[in-house]
């Protein structure tokens, strides 16, 4: 009878595992090598975000809290850069340019934040501006609630579209059983945001009693990619448990499932649900199973890289490549991996010199020429 029970059990997870992996089944194949790569800043540890000055100078933040202007082949700190709570995933995080930067200054900056009653802490947005090696102006724009000690699933990307609103995301921090589908709850959400952090008059819950008015979208786990589709749609990927690491279009409102539905399992091998689909929820575009730790995105959309044009990049955190996802009328066609072996891949952008440049832990920011 014992027997019987185990055999029963092996076969549920055998299948429940091959009917994870049916369905993505692109194989990953090695790319023919036609680029060269550059190591264009060395010496960095966790290089979470990057972003491009109009002199062609770099702001790149360090997960430990230093904010660091990279020019003329040299490293200067940046002053006055908020405290971080740096534990585990938390850190200083995400950075970007207003879409008008060059008429307003404004910087806008992610980061874990200690602010609040509560031990721990949480993801906050502000904006700033800098003046010479020193941020001023520093506002305020979000801060999830509440603090918590636990030091995963902080998010957290930023993007501005096409029509300049302001998107940000906050992962879960690790209490997937409350926060992701509850918008009364910050975690495990797409944020949407005016520049100067007013709530937009069409935000999908801004009627809703009790919901948190900035949520965009809901039902996410830990993303950590965030770009703008040539199209001018948001992309996210974000990290799923033990498999099932998704790609999603953002579409407003949406619900996207986790951990409702999911094609992961805990990391001791368990289900955590039985479902994998569900109506009212959306499915991913795409997932990795087993797991690539996905970190950081972006498309190409420059000329210089012809064959990959309008693809997309994402990081691999566990493999420590970077993998070029191929592209057809918004489905996954094929699979590349670049970079193997080179480290984590934090980030990817796109520089304005038309460049893919990438960032990996304990090497530095590599630039991509094509041959």
């Amino acid at each position: 009878m014992k027997n019987s029970i185990f055999l029963v059990i092996f076969v549920f997870f055998t299948t429940l595992s091959f009917a994870q992996e049916k369905k993505n089944d692109i194989a990953l194949e090695e790319d023919p090598k036609n680029y060269t790569k550059e190591l264009v800043v060395p010496g960095l540890q966790i290089p979470w975000g990057m972003v491009w000055l109009p002199d062609g100078s770099m702001l790149i933040t360090e997960k430990s809290g230093e904010l660091i202007h990279f020019k003329n082949g040299n490293k200067t700190l940046i002053n006055n850069v908020p405290e971080v709570y740096n534990r585990n995933q938390g850190g200083l995080l995400d950075i970007e340019l207003h879409p008008k930067y060059e008429e307003n200054g404004w910087i806008y900056i992610s980061y874990s934040s200690k602010e609040g009653t509560e031990k721990g802490g949480n993801t906050a947005l502000i904006r700033a501006k800098l003046d010479g090696n020193r941020l001023t102006n520093i506002q305020k724009l979000y801060k999830a609630i509440p603090n918590t000690t636990r030091g995963h699933h902080f998010g957290s990307r930023i993007e501005f579209d096409n029509n300049g609103y302001l998107y940000f995301c906050i992962g879960d921090r690790g209490n997937r059983d409350v926060n992701p589908q509850d918008i009364t709850k910050d975690g495990g959400k797409i944020y949407r945001l005016n520049d100067d952090g007013s709530i937009p008059k069409d935000n999908p819950f801004i009627n809703k009693k009790g919901a948190k008015k900035a949520i965009f979208s809901y039902g996410h786990r830990n993303p950590q990619g965030m770009a703008i589709h040539p199209n001018g749609s948001i992309w996210i990927h974000e990290h799923g448990p033990k498999g099932g690491d998704e790609i999603n279009i953002i579409k407003k409102g949406v619900n996207y499932g986790w951990p409702v539905i999911t094609y992961g399992l805990n990391y001791s091998g368990t289900s955590i649900t039985n479902i994998t689909k569900k109506e009212g929820m959306e499915q991913p575009l795409y997932y990795w199973t087993p797991s690539i730790a996905p970190s950081g995105m972006d498309f190409i959309t420059s000329d210089k890289y012809p064959d990959w044009k309008n693809d997309l990049l994402v990081g691999s955190l566990v493999f420590q490549y970077l993998e070029l996802v191929e592209l057809t009328n918004n489905k996954v066609t094929g699979r590349k991996k670049l970079l193997d072996g080179m480290g984590r891949v934090r980030n990817i952008r796109q520089g304005p010199d038309g460049f893919i440049y990438v960032a990996i832990e304990n090497k530095g920011i590599v630039k991509i020429i094509p041959n």
